[in-house]
């Protein structure tokens, strides 16, 4: 077993990396990837950028490079339900692109082309051991679709689309191109996310606040799922 993590921000994985055992760098296509030990376990940890292309690009490169043959993606997102508030866990038991489109040629909304799929399955093994982590922590967590898009959801309109097309309950911007990567290597993959804002333009917590907080949050629930698996 050899477990890939991947942040979209530095803050998201740099906890992470300075705990790793034996640690070496390779660097690919600009991005940095840290390969270590960490809770017993054979772990690459790596910061891959904002959006589905960076995502993607890191994903690959993990499992072609690296071999890994599990995957985690953390990092914030925004909430699309009233079940989960600021800091709050969002675990993905399936993702959706809700950025792709081809209704136009009498497409379902989300649609991946090629592989005719709307929503791509996530691991249930890993999303179960997260949703247990999550609530050792005390910590108040649901499982459900993650919506992903290359936008930054800050209207009510957005975000009603998000909700009434796909049932999403927390959307971000890299979880599906990392799920759609896995999906087609047949890599098992588990997507998490600490709840940032309400991804209606308000904040109820100052963002580096919330970061600060979500960072150490997102460091303990990863080390307490690596423990699990």
């Amino acid at each position: 077993m050899r477990i890939g993590i991947i942040g979209a921000m530095s803050v998201e994985v740099e906890a992470l990396r300075d705990k790793l055992e034996n640690m070496e760098t390779v660097t690919v296509s600009g991005m940095d990837f840290y390969s270590g030990s960490l809770c017993g376990k054979s772990v690459v940890v790596a910061r891959c950028g904002i959006g589905k292309v960076f995502a993607a690009m890191c994903a690959q490169t993990m499992i072609l490079r690296f071999g890994i043959t599990h995957l985690i993606n953390t990092g914030v997102g925004g909430t699309l339900c009233d079940r989960l508030d600021i800091l709050d866990v969002a675990i993905a038991d399936g993702v959706v692109q809700h950025d792709m489109d081809t209704s136009p040629l009498g497409d379902p909304v989300g649609l991946i082309s090629g592989i005719n799929k709307v929503v791509l399955p996530t691991s249930s093994a890993l999303a179960d051991m997260a949703l247990d982590a999550a609530r050792s922590m005390g910590k108040n967590c649901a499982k459900g679709i993650i919506a992903s898009g290359d936008q930054f959801i800050s209207s009510e309109a957005r975000k009603r689309f998000i909700v009434d097309n796909f049932g999403a309950i927390c959307c971000e911007m890299e979880g599906a191109a990392i799920g759609h990567v896995c999906y087609v290597n047949s890599v098992e993959c588990l997507i998490v996310r600490s709840v940032s804002d309400s991804a209606s333009g308000e904040a109820k917590m100052e963002y580096p606040e919330m970061v600060k907080h979500a960072a150490a949050q997102s460091q303990q629930l990863i080390e307490l799922i690596l423990e699990r698996m």
